[in-house]
């Protein structure tokens, strides 16, 4: 059996986790899936704690995997939050194993995989509200785990991503905050957001209410262009936010390139920094690993201080 962390502190005690092997796949991403077996995370110098409730629900839905490393190089650790994709419709936290274990084995940082109401369930903006609500769990729990709530960054896929950018430009937006869980008095700021191929602006796509942004808005854009532009990440860019690296490839059919030349268009107005990487010949999430060196370097510099350049160099992809 997965042995579930054991802390002196009471965050927790709760219910034996369900431990899932296999999850529902993002059929929007052409990418790996991030998903890992029972025996895989065993084999892990990591302590894994699954399903854990963030909004005081019982929700399946409101819950969070967090990943620890067994050995710890530093102090209070940074926290990679990661937010799984699936056109607001699909997908599963469990996506988020394998993605943030090559981060949290080292000892440098804890990961956590956020799971949100999808949008058959719940439209907007619940899935935004629990993913802050999720941020501010961390944040709230972070002395009893030994994490830094200063050092919290934010990765997404897809519709996750796009919830990721909704975080980094949303802090001061309290109308977008919600009121979920037991520590409101925290903020859900982070420090620096990784979005992999997420839509940026709801408000151009223009597509119809059967769509996966007319299901997450409940119906078509062109009906609702005051609800698609307070979902659009671009539209909330400002000097508050914080440095944002985008990866999009220039063949991406179901969220186009334009979506991340719009978002980079906006942070640099905005006087925030923004690092485009454009994976040229790359599809949605069809790049395999090519970026990821840029996400580490992101993720090394913003939250563990490092300096380290975060290119922006194209990359050149051809499907093996």
């Amino acid at each position: 059996m997965l042995r579930r962390l054991l802390l002196q502190s009471p965050v927790l005690c709760m219910a034996p986790a369900i431990v899932r092997a296999q999850s529902p796949r993002d059929e929007f991403d052409l990418g790996p899936s991030g998903v890992m077996s029972i025996q895989e995370l065993e084999q892990e110098p990591v302590h894994v704690t699954l399903d854990q409730p963030y909004a005081l629900t019982t929700n399946p839905r409101q819950r969070l995997d967090l990943y620890l490393p067994r050995e710890r190089h530093r102090g209070p650790l940074p926290v990679i939050v990661y937010v799984h994709g699936g056109g607001w419709m699909h997908g599963d936290k469990a996506d988020g194993a394998a993605r943030l274990m090559d981060f949290v084995r080292g000892g440098y940082y804890a990961g956590v995989s956020v799971g949100y109401r999808l949008s058959g369930e719940a439209p907007w903006p619940a899935p935004l509200h629990d993913v802050k609500a999720a941020v501010r769990w961390v944040r709230g729990n972070a002395d009893g785990l030994g994490l830094d709530p200063a050092r919290i960054g934010v990765w997404g896929r897809g519709a996750g991503a796009h919830l990721a950018l909704m975080l980094g430009t949303t802090a001061n937006v309290p109308r977008l905050e919600g009121t979920l869980g037991e520590h409101r008095q925290h903020s859900s700021q982070v420090r620096a957001v990784a979005n992999f191929f997420g839509p940026t602006d709801l408000s151009v796509l223009g597509r119809g209410a059967d769509t996966p942004e007319g299901r997450l808005l409940g119906g078509a854009v062109r009906d609702r262009l005051g609800l698609a532009r307070e979902a659009s990440p671009a539209a909330h860019a400002s000097t508050a936010t914080p440095p944002v690296l985008t990866v999009h490839g220039t063949l991406d059919r179901v969220v186009p390139f334009s979506q991340a030349a719009r978002l980079d268009d906006a942070l640099h107005k905005a006087g925030t920094k923004s690092y485009l990487v454009t994976i040229d010949g790359g599809a949605h999430g069809d790049f395999g690993s090519s970026a990821d060196d840029r996400l580490g370097a992101l993720f090394d510099r913003e939250l563990l201080g490092m300096d380290r350049e975060v290119s922006v160099a194209p990359v050149i992809w051809a499907q093996r």
